[in-house]
């Protein structure tokens, strides 16, 4: 039985390759998936299959109205947003199941309402070298929920 240990938020995402990277990343990791609307793409769009073969039909997606709508269906005790002007790295912090792992919309980021949110625990960033904006959404994505799964010890992993 897959243990479904975190939960991945896409906020607005923009980009159809990205949601479909982080389809396969949720399928690969056993992460949940969330994608808040509005949507930059239709989520059958070529561009977005493409990006998650057939990775489809193995990873848990929902797709929410609202933040609000997410944090009522998930209930998170704590959640982190990511974002190039935190000053805590991602790893210094200790992951816990059930965990929300929060990412904004290509090319913008969380807009700053959203980072007022109460519901966030910590804000976060990942460690780039200096004069780089931000790495893109699915590549930080994939950094910070291995960071976490591998605080787990990778469970379900072979």
């Amino acid at each position: 039985m897959l243990i479904r240990v975190f939960h991945l938020v896409f906020f607005q995402p923009r980009i159809p390759p990205n949601t479909g990277n982080a389809i396969r990343l949720a399928a690969g990791t056993g992460c949940h998936l969330h994608l808040i609307e509005p949507l930059g793409f239709d989520l059958s769009e070529p561009k977005l299959r493409r990006a998650g073969l057939d990775y489809h039909d193995l990873a848990s997606v929902t797709v929410h109205e609202s933040l609000s709508a997410a944090w009522e269906a998930l209930t998170p005790e704590r959640v982190y947003a990511f974002t190039a002007g935190a000053a805590t790295r991602n790893t210094d912090i200790i992951y816990l199941p059930g965990d929300v792992l929060l990412f904004g919309p290509e090319p913008t980021g969380l807009p700053d309402d959203v980072l007022a949110d109460p519901r966030i625990t910590t804000q976060l960033r990942i460690p780039m070298l200096p004069g780089r904006r931000s790495m893109n959404l699915s590549n930080a994505a994939a950094v910070a929920v291995y960071e976490a799964w591998r605080q787990q010890g990778f469970p379900g992993a072979v």
